[in-house]
């Protein structure tokens, strides 16, 4: 992606997609490599729905899981603040990660998503706009992009 572009990627994830991200980042140290971090409804702090699990994934999601919690450690350890490079995106009916201000981590751009669930949220036409914005794509056709993914 560099070597095509002459720049370091954009990550857009949704979801536990946003706590892979983090724990890529802080396994290979790959902050630097990275230009922006946009995560969409992940519960980086945990979520109360996370009691219920039944697999290894989903419980790490759960509130205070040792995984999310050694997680959390390791990035307090980093020089540079880990989330000064993210802007993450949550909402008060989001019925998969909650509380809502579990889906924020401090030092990142927090932007709140208005009457919007938990998979809808990746749809939103202002999380679309805010990822061309990252990617400098002037005049992006925001309404055919969001149409097109509803419908994979």
């Amino acid at each position: 992606m560099e070597a095509a572009t002459g720049r370091a990627p954009v990550l857009v994830a949704h979801s536990m997609g946003g706590l892979a991200v983090r724990a890529w980042l802080d396994q290979f140290g790959a902050a630097a490599r990275v230009h922006h971090v946009i995560t969409i409804g992940t519960p980086h702090q945990g979520t109360w729905l996370g009691r219920f699990a039944r697999t290894t994934n989903t419980r790490e999601m759960g509130l205070k899981s040792a995984w999310l919690t050694r997680l959390q450690m390791r990035e307090a350890t980093r020089a540079i603040h880990p989330y000064a490079h993210f802007t993450c995106f949550y909402g008060n009916c989001d019925h998969i990660v909650f509380p809502a201000s579990n889906a924020t981590l401090v030092g990142a751009v927090n932007r709140h998503v208005g009457a919007t669930a938990h998979v809808q949220m990746a749809f939103r036409d202002e999380i679309v706009r805010e990822v061309w914005r990252w990617l400098e794509v002037p005049d992006a056709p925001v309404s055919m992009v969001a149409e097109s993914a509803a419908k994979r």
